[in-house]
């Protein structure tokens, strides 16, 4: 890969977390605050990220992989989303807020997918590399976190009382608009399956990487996608509304920590794949929401903020651990001729049924465990803790990690081949 190259894929990534970190981290503290949104209306706006996720394989599927250069197709639907990010800035209910959130949803996530096939495209070992661009995007989390809380002031609580977080908003349309224009000076990825002759539904949507459901790892990992995040879920929705609650100064900055948290560990995943292999990658990765979940549950802005404080700083583990490793674990099953579509699978599993369910599951657990004034914090945090564990036990029986192994030995043979050859020809 040229340092041009390099350049240009970090800089796309930190501007495409630095759109979605511009506004998700406090929707929901601008939702209930400024908006009057209960539990139920949280879980619908926190599902649109679901419902875009779904639908992005068959994007990925149709488009990406078939007609159009993945870059090309980023600039589009960024362009697009500024407009939407605009129209939610202006909204004055959550009834007129909706309808875009929606929309925009429909036509973000299936930039995750893009995004990663873009870089995945440009490189020649994914499971050592990627993860050296894939942490630009989490410093562009980083940054907007740090500006909504230390810049800018807007989660304070004078300042969520006036409504300072609808200009989450206009950040995020803004920083989508630069986006979009940048994308077309990304690396060209064209289309990586041509077919001639009549195609099949099955083939215009995409449909073919769902056969990477019949490899047992790969369904085992398939299904423990979708069921962990049922507590990511818990943490998306509920994280910045808890800390706000419960009286944390500066709540989006501090939860910044865990993206720092997230850029070292996506520093250490090449050594944890080489020393402890996948499986004992992904496990860790799952264990850690077990853990940060008991944290909140008992920790408080008191003597217990140290127990707030681990607990975000845990989501380096938990979100590196398993969701990158299972990107790179997607794309190495996937093979070269259906990457785009794959990884829009695996990002269906993830943030499309997993999610869904999760934000549905937290909707109806923080109105249970809510009295009108304050919530019971500790309830609801320990029944993600809970599943998190009953997924962990189950994949920790089921999931071997044999075929990655082999293919990451074949990787490295052939690549010692071809060194061999050039030093032979010179």
């Amino acid at each position: 890969m040229t340092t041009a190259n390099r350049f240009k894929l970090s800089l796309m990534m930190f501007l495409e977390f630095f759109v979605w970190g511009s506004w998700y981290v406090t929707l929901g503290t601008f939702l209930g605050n400024n908006l009057e949104a209960n539990g139920a209306q949280l879980a619908a706006a926190f599902s649109t990220q679901s419902f875009g996720a779904i639908i992005a394989p068959f994007i990925i599927g149709l488009i990406a992989d078939r007609y159009f250069n993945a870059e090309k197709i980023l600039s589009v639907l960024h362009l697009l989303g500024a407009v939407l990010m605009y129209l939610m800035y202006q909204a004055e209910s959550f009834t007129a807020f909706y309808p875009f959130v929606l929309v925009y949803m429909l036509i973000y996530m299936p930039t995750l997918a893009l995004a990663n096939s873009v870089s995945f495209s440009q490189m020649k070992d994914p499971s050592t590399e990627f993860s050296s661009i894939r942490v630009w995007g989490t410093i562009g989390w980083i940054a907007s976190g740090l500006m909504i809380s230390y810049f800018f002031v807007w989660d304070s609580p004078g300042a969520i009382g006036e409504g300072a977080l609808r200009n989450t908003f206009l950040m995020a349309s803004i920083s989508s608009v630069v986006l979009g224009l940048f994308a077309l000076s990304l690396p060209a990825t064209p289309p990586a399956t041509k077919r001639a002759g009549k195609q099949t539904l099955s083939d215009l949507l995409g449909l073919d990487a769902l056969k990477l459901l019949k490899d047992k790892d790969f369904a085992i990992f398939f299904v423990s996608s979708v069921l962990i995040c049922i507590p990511l879920a818990f943490y998306y929705q509920n994280a910045n509304p808890f800390l706000s609650e419960v009286g944390l100064a500066n709540p989006t900055g501090k939860m910044t920590i865990g993206q720092v948290s997230e850029v070292l560990f996506l520093l250490l995943m090449p050594f944890f794949f080489r020393k402890f292999g996948l499986k004992v990658t992904l496990i860790v990765g799952m264990l850690a929401w077990v853990v940060r979940y008991v944290l909140f549950a008992f920790g408080d802005a008191g003597e217990g903020t140290y127990l707030l404080l681990i607990g975000i700083a845990l989501h380096g583990i938990c979100y590196d651990f398993f969701f990158v490793s299972g990107q790179i674990y997607t794309d190495s099953k996937a093979g070269p001729r259906y990457k785009s579509a794959a990884q829009g699978l695996i990002t269906l599993a993830t943030y499309g049924i997993g999610m869904l369910i999760g934000f549905w599951i937290a909707g109806i657990v923080s109105d249970l465990y809510f009295d009108g004034t304050v919530h019971q914090w500790e309830n609801i945090w320990l029944i993600p803790s809970g599943i998190a564990l009953l997924v962990t036990i189950l994949f920790t029986f089921f999931f071997t990690d044999n075929d990655f192994r082999k293919a990451n030995a074949l990787r490295k043979q052939e690549k010692n081949i071809q060194e061999s050859s050039k030093l032979s020809l010179e």
